[in-house]
């Protein structure tokens, strides 16, 4: 029978209680979690009753779920894992787990044709690819981007799931140039991942204004259940990032931006664009002409210095004159 979602909530919720060792965990503490667990991802107000949470451990300690958890209690009170190092997420995939994650395979490949699905094709083979080195016990052969030790990804589901729930979050942020954190009251509207660094965006309440927050800056964070969800009528989430590179977006206009790159460099900014608006303006012994109508920021500055002597800003002034300035201190430094 298969596990519902407000099970699977639980199950999670038990699973990193016991694995804090730092702390001790009653009955009545996981009870308390996983009802703050269930408020939280679903909005759920009943309390989760005791009898529930006592058949959840038998659950987990059971071969049901293939967990077979190491529960014990000790001194008749205090829950906790006989394996210091056990989680239910570190269980290795079965046999029929594999069949079944074939199968779901080959039916999201069906998909890849429509348009809808354009971002499934790598998707689907990364799942390919998973399932096969499982079952073959051979290493993988994609190697997505990835940063697992980058600081606030454990803020990405509470984060998501007050955007899809639209609630206000009470966040801690420490700026680079701030010397303790200060308190937000934050009202989410967007994830956004740039470079393999994630960012939310929202605002205070009753302000127009975007905050764009990195999630490495939050030192603490948790769902305000008492504060009411505004909702920003001049944020569009499809189109807010449309005239920029990054996630810098800055008050000022698009500017056209002219950039000359050498015949060595031309070719990865012609495969991959800068910028959806990238225009080829004419090509010659000099190399290529490119031209890019875009905010200028932080992002745009770095992307340019990222091809060094390959590339040279044409326009617009201002820009030429402030990446010549960072070239030439930084040749300083190697002088």
């Amino acid at each position: 029978m298969p596990i519902n979602r407000n099970a699977l909530i639980r199950y999670k919720t038990i699973d990193q209680c016991l694995q804090n060792h730092y702390r001790t965990w009653t009955l009545d503490d996981l009870i308390e979690a996983c009802s703050e667990a269930l408020y939280e991802f679903e909005g759920i107000e009943k309390r989760v009753s005791k009898r529930t949470v006592q058949a959840d451990i038998q659950v987990m300690r059971s071969e049901k779920p293939g967990y077979n958890a190491p529960i014990v209690v000790r001194d008749k009170k205090y829950y906790a894992y006989e394996e210091t190092d056990y989680s239910i997420t570190n269980i290795p995939l079965t046999s029929q787990d594999l069949e079944k994650l074939g199968e779901v395979t080959e039916i999201l490949k069906q998909y890849k044709g429509f348009s809808y699905f354009h971002d499934l094709g790598i998707m689907v083979q990364k799942l390919e690819d998973k399932v096969s080195a499982a079952r073959t016990r051979q290493s993988p052969v994609i190697d997505m981007e990835k940063n697992e030790n980058l600081a606030g990804l454990d803020n990405i589901e509470i984060i998501y799931r007050a955007i899809r729930t639209r609630k206000v979050l009470e966040v801690y942020y420490q700026s680079y140039k701030a010397k303790r954190p200060g308190k937000i009251e934050f009202h989410p509207y967007l994830l956004k991942e740039y470079r393999n660094r994630w960012f939310v965006l929202g605002s205070r309440a009753g302000e127009k204004l975007i905050l764009n927050l990195a999630l490495d800056r939050i030192k603490d964070i948790d769902i305000d259940k008492e504060a009411k969800y505004y909702e920003n009528p001049d944020f569009d989430t499809a189109t807010y990032f449309d005239q920029v590179i990054g996630v810098s977006v800055t008050g000022m206009r698009p500017v056209n931006v002219r950039l000359l790159f050498n015949h060595e460099q031309a070719p990865y900014v012609l495969t991959k664009p800068l910028h959806h608006s990238q225009k080829i303006v004419s090509e010659s012994e000099e190399g290529v002409e490119i031209s890019i109508k875009v905010k200028l920021n932080f992002e745009l500055e770095r992307e340019i210095l990222g091809f060094g002597n390959g590339v040279v800003v044409l326009a617009p002034e201002g820009l030429k004159k402030k990446i010549a300035a960072i070239l030439k201190k930084a040749a300083g430094n190697y002088a």
